[in-house]
C-alpha cells in the first residue's frame, strides 16, 4: 500500500483493501510518501489490522511518527491527534521486489523535507504524494518543512523519468507520456515563476484551507492545458 489517509477513515480504508485483495491476500507493507497526517494518520491502525505489517517512511520523519507529533505531521490542522506509529526507514533508490515488478523509492522533497515517491521502472508509473497533490493544484511549500526550490527540483526529477502514469497525492491519476509530461511541466513552470517572485504565491489566488496540501489556481489548469 502507498499511503493510507487520515485516522478519520482508517476503518474504511481497511475494508476497501479487504474488498480489493481479499482476506487471503493481505498487503505486505505500507509505503508512506510523507509525515503529513492526511497521508499517514491511519497507518498504525491499518498495519495492526494486517498483523503488524511494516510501515516505511523516510528516516527523518521516523521520530515524528513514533512520538505522535501533531505539529510537523499537520494533525493539529485537522483538530486531531497523531497516533504514535512505529516505522522502518526508507532511503532513496531502495527497491522492493514484488515478483512481477519492482518498486523503487525516489526522494521528492519540497512539500516537506521527507517527501518520498514510489515508482515502477518497468511500467513507468509513479505515486508521488504531495509533490503533486492534485493534477490541477500545485503543492504548498509554506507548511512546516516545505521548500520551494526543492519542489522545483523534485518535479524536474519526475520529468526525467519519462512516466507513462502519474498518481498524485489525491484525486485521479493521469495516463499517457505526453499528458503526464504536460502536467509536470505546468507544475514546474509555476514553481519557477514563484521562485522568480521571491517565493510568493500570486496575490489573486485564494488562501488555502488549513488542512489542504495544495494551492488553488483562479483559472482551471486543466482548461489551460486543453487550450494549448
Amino acid at each position: 500500500m502507498i499511503d493510507v489517509g487520515t485516522s478519520w477513515y482508517q476503518l474504511l480504508i481497511y475494508e476497501r483493501v479487504i474488498g480489493q485483495l481479499g482476506e487471503e491476500n493481505p498487503p505486505s507493507g505500507i509505503l508512506l510518501t510523507s509525515r503529513r497526517f492526511n497521508h499517514c494518520g491511519g497507518a498504525a491502525f491499518v498495519s495492526e489490522q494486517f498483523s503488524g505489517i511494516p510501515i516505511h517512511i523516510e528516516s527523518t520523519a521516523a521520530s515524528a511518527l513514533s512520538m505522535g507529533d501533531f505539529a510537523s505531521t499537520g494533525a493539529r490542522r485537522f483538530d486531531s491527534e497523531m497516533p504514535k506509529t512505529s516505522t522502518e526507514s526508507v532511503v532513496d533508490s531502495q527497491i522492493w521486489d514484488l515478483g512481477d515488478c519492482q518498486v523503487e523509492a525516489i526522494a521528492l522533497p519540497g512539500h516537506c523535507q521527507d517527501g518520498m515517491g514510489y515508482w515502477l521502472p518497468e511500467k513507468r508509473i509513479a505515486a508521488v504524494g504531495s509533490v503533486i497533490p492534485m493534477l490541477d493544484k500545485p503543492s504548498r511549500w509554506d507548511m512546516m518543512g516545505g521548500c520551494l526550490p526543492d519542489l522545483a527540483d523534485s518535479v524536474e526529477l519526475l520529468l526525467e523519468l519519462e512516466l507513462e502514469m502519474l498518481i498524485p497525492g489525491f484525486g485521479e491519476a493521469i495516463s499517457g507520456k505526453a499528458e503526464t509530461r504536460k502536467v509536470l511541466k505546468q507544475h514546474l513552470a509555476f514553481f519557477e515563476q514563484c521562485i522568480e517572485a521571491g517565493g510568493d504565491v500570486p496575490a489573486h489566488w485564494q488562501r488555502p484551507a488549513q488542512t489542504a496540501n495544495y494551492l488553488t489556481p483562479r483559472t482551471s489548469w486543466k482548461q489551460i492545458r486543453e487550450e494549448e
